[in-house]
């Protein structure tokens, strides 16, 4: 009989006191509530009516802005030489307040958002708002250069050509941008379920989407 035939065979349950009960660790690569700022780009009303599905935009980023507030993400808007493009929508402007004007295409003019965030331990950037070949890209490879980690809401962003925004996606995942959904920065932030927060945005995600 070969030596160790007879052995008992170990188990789960046998070897249960030896391991570690802990959970692991959160991967960097998550956004959190603490170390997130939401960005919310020149979405004023003479240029967004003539994105494809801004009414579904709007409502993606009004849904951010929803939840930015109930998990106490920072949040930001902007706006591009408002005198002639107009104030933000109304849904939007209500939950921002007051916005920083620029004539720059890169909010990156705006550079007192970034430092006070900085400052405050935000250094991932989720990025919403148009469009996303110009002012959106243009403030996505600022940050990223100043050593920030953004992240794009796909279906918060848009252009006036689909062209125009597919482009963008693609050149902003290849410079190290990490695309997401709306849906999938909510609870992310959230991070877990059962609790008063994860109720209120739930509530959000089961939101019917506008027509």
């Amino acid at each position: 009989m070969l030596r160790g035939m007879n052995a008992p065979t170990p188990n789960a349950a046998d070897n249960s006191s030896s391991i570690d009960a802990a959970p692991l660790p959160r991967s960097p690569e998550l956004m959190s509530p603490a170390d997130t700022g939401l960005l919310v780009v020149d979405v004023q009303g003479k240029l967004i009516t003539l994105v494809p599905d801004h009414k579904r935009i709007i409502w993606n980023i009004r849904r951010l802005l929803d939840g930015a507030k109930i998990l106490n993400v920072a949040a930001a808007g902007t706006e591009q030489y408002p005198q002639g493009l107009g104030p933000t929508v109304p849904e939007l402007a209500e939950r921002l307040g007051a916005m920083p004007a620029k004539t720059d295409f890169s909010c990156g003019e705006c550079g007192g958002i970034f430092r006070d965030w900085a400052d405050r331990g935000v250094r991932k950037v989720l990025l919403c708002g148009i469009e996303a070949h110009v002012c959106v890209q243009q403030t996505a490879l600022d940050l990223l250069a100043h050593g920030f980690r953004v992240y794009l809401a796909v279906d918060a962003v848009g252009a006036r050509f689909d062209v125009d925004y597919q482009t963008a996606l693609r050149r902003l995942e290849a410079s190290g941008a990490t695309l997401t959904t709306t849906e999938a920065a909510l609870f992310e932030w959230c991070g877990r379920a059962g609790t008063p927060e994860f109720k209120q945005i739930s509530g959000l995600v089961r939101e019917s989407a506008p027509e």
